[in-house]
């Protein structure tokens, strides 16, 4: 507020003037005189004590008032104590004296810059009528309207700004400008406004008064005034008071009047100075103007802060989200602000879309168990609602995408009309329960899907392809005559010569046909088989038909077309070429080609030492040997056969070869050693008693026939006269064994032992009571009757009793007596199954002994021997990859784990989708590690542990990212849906730290 300063014009008495010149000279006016000419030069505190001097004299009554005037003032503008109770008691004293409305004035203007404006009021109100001039008037007037003003007296205030408004006067804009401030307050806008604008003319109310003038006309809703006012007011190149307020004055009329781009920017303006913030429906508000213009980014970022509170500019805030986020292409993003947006009860309508983009959102991106989450919760609470015909056949396509075929097939049958296009996923959906049935080894409900499938033959590729798997559905449960039958059903519908699933019924029958010995017609399917693109289909199948093509020109004795398929199955190099080689030397012997028999023998034993077939080929060489009387020769191959595989079941026969190969060269001792050690070691073998009968010619040929006796009573305790009851005894007990009653069987053999304690079933019968406790539980006592079989070196039965040993120790977790069986136990393995075995067992033996390099190595030999089981690969590959990571080795480790969660969609898959993703977190590759879990997680989710770690895991990279909204979003929808307890509390326990 400016200063004037003014002078009264006050009327004075003219009788100083006649004072006489000799009175002056030496009299009280002289020293009256000099203490005015110091009042004058404001030296009032020199001028205070010679006043009151004065006044206490001898003076007449002129001098008196003078002094005593100048002593109140002099005394107020020092501000001595009692100083304005001088200048009022001048004022009580003389009330008609001009000076009296002076000191009134001094007495207002000093208590009013001292801001006591309660006082100010009284002194000016002291002034009367006295003789003022204009300019003191108006600023009397302004300033008493100032101190009631200040003192919140707006009625009393206004009268005087009222007057001051109508003089020509330094102080009119200041009432014009308080003036408009009374008015607004008392909501007289329009009479507020026409105050500002006149202010604003002036240019020190010019950059204040523009905030005030937009502010009114928001108020009352004069966009069309506001927006050019307020535009005009920014664009003047004016340094503005609070400008943050007029962008925002301007942001709220542009988004009234549906100028969202003016809106946007000006919103912007706002925030960006950083004055304050907006208020939740204003960020609201931003967001949807940016949204309008396009800008999904900046939207997003207004709609996270409005959406966190549960009202309705919370759930339309997250509606908004959804649909920036799937702008932004950020599905994952999308989905939470859809599912919060759905929660909120708010607005009904708002709900109900929610719920319908929440569950199309998921459903496109794969996620199907959350979106037939939705759709079940929309149909349940929106029955008749506008999406539910859709929803229905979008719930059809999630349920099949979740492999929840038996809800689907519920769901098709319960609707009470059926579409084309519901009949044909009803066929889709039998169809995928038929084959899951199949694989589970169902076989009667797989046909009973597989029918229903066929039921609605929409689809006429779909039937094809149903009509095979129940073919081999059929097959797979021995049931061949009706096997043959869906395999000629599907060939009999004559689909195109390039379906695959053609192709694979010539496979199917082929088998079907073998199985049943009708050889010329398994010929004629092996044959398309191959000459149709079998090799393209399955290698391993054509392999197989390959050699099963060879195998049924053999027992049609076309001997040359057996040889070419078993040659061609050479050539090929695939997984029968042993076989092949081993059949192709059958072939060859039956032809009397021995020399080129033995050849291809020679090929497999010296090739494939590990093959199956390795011991046949070694027996059947030796035994073409022996028809050539090359007994040398039938001696070095029953050997090898015997040292290679001392645990075969042609040890015996090996044996008696020998010996019958020795006796014929007359090494009659080798011969009786041979014929000894098969009566010692396989006393119940079928060549047994011809055993018996060579050693006694033989011993006699030696002259050593005294021996024979003892074998002679050795055979007859190993095979009592009364052999068929014992033989009986044994069989039941055996076959209560292999039918898996176990506590029967244990008794059984116990009882079968005490009445013939030297049977040569013994080793036998000690195997199967051991693996019967083993089965019912009783590890201890099982382990104890394993290690009696183990400290037994020559048993037959020792081999399959270290590999229990093994197996219990390490369920024990004895790990380092396991390892030592285990690797024992690689000499015994016969086939893929039992190696997996083992070598699976090594593998999690080194890992808990924390052997790394031994885990991962053992790891790839499981591997390596392929698809043993359904779960070997996947639990190695798990293994091999938690190894890695104790090594520190993150990149094979990942690589592994992508291997793992790409190929099998199993509890190992879980788990390893978990940890890859958790090994990227831990790399601070949070956006990666977000992607994974939402690219590979939907098929993981009936293992609910490990599909809720990963999605917990999700919400803390959120976190780590700075999306609270997100994280928050992610652990309640854990918390409402997920069916673990362990994970749910662990989602409420993260929970807990950011609400």
């Amino acid at each position: 507020m400016k200063k004037i300063l003014s002078g009264l014009l006050i009327a004075t008495s003219a009788s100083f003037a006649s004072a006489q010149s000799s009175l002056y000279q030496n009299g009280p006016q002289q020293e009256l005189d000099e203490n005015l000419e110091l009042f004058d030069k404001h030296q009032f505190a020199a001028t205070s004590f010679g006043f009151r001097q004065i006044r206490e004299g001898e003076v007449d009554g002129n001098q008196a008032v003078t002094s005593e005037f100048h002593h109140a003032i002099a005394a107020l503008k020092i501000e001595q104590p009692g100083g304005s109770d001088w200048v009022r008691r001048f004022i009580r004293n003389h009330p008609q004296h001009p000076r009296k409305t002076e000191a009134a004035y001094e007495l207002g203007s000093f208590f009013f810059e001292k801001k006591n404006y309660k006082e100010a009021i009284a002194g000016f109100q002291l002034m009367g009528d006295g003789l003022v001039t204009p300019e003191v008037q108006s600023e009397v007037a302004f300033k008493m309207g100032y101190s009631f003003f200040q003192l919140k007296n707006f009625a009393a205030a206004l009268p005087y700004f009222t007057r001051v408004k109508g003089q020509k006067s330094p102080f009119r804009p200041d009432a014009h400008y308080y003036s408009g401030f009374i008015q607004k307050e008392s909501g007289k806008f329009d009479l507020a406004i026409a105050d500002f604008l006149e202010a604003e003319k002036n240019s020190f109310y010019a950059p204040k008064v523009p905030y005030m003038i937009a502010g009114l006309y928001y108020q009352q809703r004069q966009f069309d005034t506001l927006i050019p006012y307020a535009e005009s007011a920014l664009k003047s190149g004016k340094t503005l008071d609070r400008k943050e307020e007029i962008h925002l004055f301007l942001a709220e009329a542009y988004f009234e009047k549906r100028n969202f781009q003016g809106a946007a920017s000006n919103y912007d303006a706002f925030v960006n100075a950083k004055k304050r913030d907006l208020d939740r429906s204003q960020v609201y508000k931003a967001g949807v103007a940016q949204f309008e213009t396009g800008n999904f980014q900046r939207a997003s970022d207004y709609f996270k802060v409005s959406a966190v509170q549960d009202d309705r500019i919370g759930q339309v805030s997250s509606y908004y989200l959804g649909h920036s986020y799937l702008k932004l292409n950020n599905p994952q993003f999308a989905s939470n602000s859809f599912n919060a947006a759905y929660k909120s009860n708010a607005d009904p309508n708002i709900k109900e879309d929610a719920l319908v983009n929440y569950a199309k959102l998921n459903l496109e991106r794969g996620s199907f168990q959350e979106a037939v989450n939705a759709l079940d919760a929309y149909l349940e609470n929106y029955p008749n609602g506008r999406y539910a015909r859709q929803a229905e056949d979008l719930l059809t396509d999630a349920l099949i995408n979740t492999s929840n075929y038996l809800r689907a097939i519920d769901h098709i049958e319960k609707l009470p009309r059926k579409s084309e296009r519901m009949r044909t996923a009803y066929q889709k959906i039998a169809f995928y329960q038929g084959v899951v049935y199949y694989r589970d080894k169902k076989h009667d409900l797989a046909n009973t899907y597989f029918d229903k499938s066929l039921s609605t033959p929409s689809d006429r590729d779909l039937v094809v392809q149903t009509h095979f798997w129940k073919g081999e559905n059929n097959a797979a449960a021995d049931r061949l005559p009706q096997a043959i039958k869906s395999y000629e059903t599907l060939q009999g519908l004559r689909p195109n010569a390039s379906d695959p699933f053609l192709l694979k019924s010539y496979y199917g029958l082929g088998y079907a046909f073998f199985n049943t010995q009708q050889y010329p017609k398994a010929e004629a399917q092996f044959r398309q088989y191959i000459e149709k693109g079998g090799k393209s289909d399955n290698r391993e199948h054509f392999d197989e038909a390959l050699v099963r093509l060879g195998d049924v020109y053999f027992v049609q004795k076309k001997f040359t077309e057996s040889q070419n398929a078993y040659q061609r199955a050479i050539s090929e190099g695939g997984s029968s070429v042993d076989y092949a080689y081993f059949r192709s030397g059958v072939v060859y012997n039956f032809q009397n080609r021995n020399s080129e028999a033995i050849a291809q023998l020679d090929r497999l034993i010296t090739g494939y030492p590990n093959s199956i077939y390795f011991e046949d080929a070694l027996f059947q060489k030796s035994q073409i040997n022996m028809e050539e009387m090359r007994y040398a020769d039938a001696v070095d191959g029953f050997s090898k056969l015997i040292a290679a595989r001392p645990n075969s079941q042609f040890v015996p026969h090996a044996l008696e070869g020998r010996a019958v190969a020795n006796f014929s060269r007359q090494q009659y001792d080798q011969t009786i050693e041979d014929y000894k050690r098969i009566l010692d070691r396989f006393p119940n073998s079928t060549n047994a008693e011809a055993a018996l009968v060579g050693l006694q010619e033989s011993l006699t040929l030696q002259g050593r026939s005294a021996e024979f006796s003892q074998y002679l009573a050795t055979y007859r305790k190993a095979n009592p006269g009364n052999t068929s009851v014992q033989g009986l005894e044994y069989e039941a007990a055996k076959n209560l064994y292999l039918s898996g009653s176990w506590e029967q069987s244990y008794r059984a053999f116990e009882t079968y032992l005490r009445n013939y304690p030297q049977s040569a079933n013994k080793p036998e019968a000690s195997y199967f009571m051991a693996d019967a406790q083993y089965r019912l539980g009783r590890k201890a006592q099982a382990l104890e009757l394993f290690y009696q079989i183990d400290r037994d070196k020559n048993s037959a039965q020792r081999s399959r009793a270290v590999q229990r040993i093994a197996s219990i120790e390490l369920e024990n977790k004895n790990y380092k007596k396991a390892i030592g069986y285990l690797r024992e136990s690689i000499n015994y393995s016969r086939n893929p199954l039992e190696e997996n075995e083992t070598f699976s067992g090594l593998m999690q033996a080194y890992l808990e002994t924390g052997k790394i390099d031994s885990t991962i190595f053992f790891a790839e030999k499981v591997v390596n021997l392929g698809n043993v089981t359904p779960d070997n690969v996947p639990a190695a590959l798990l293994i091999k990859a938690k190894a890695l990571q104790q090594q520190a080795k993150t990149n094979q480790a990942e690589e592994t784990l992508r291997d793992l969660v790409n190929d099998y969609k199993s509890i190992q898959g879980a788990e390893g989708l978990f940890l890859l993703a958790e090994s990227q977190a831990k790399r601070k590759s949070y956006d990666q590690s977000n992607n994974t879990i939402f690219d590979f997680s939907a098929p993981f989710f009936e293992y609910d542990y490990w599909y809720g770690r990963a999605f917990v895991l999700l919400a803390e990279n959120y976190l780590a990212l700075g999306e609270t909204f997100q994280a928050k979003a992610t652990l309640e929808s854990i918390v409402e849906n997920s069916p673990n307890a362990e994970i749910k509390a662990l989602a409420s326990q993260k929970l807990a730290t950011i609400q």
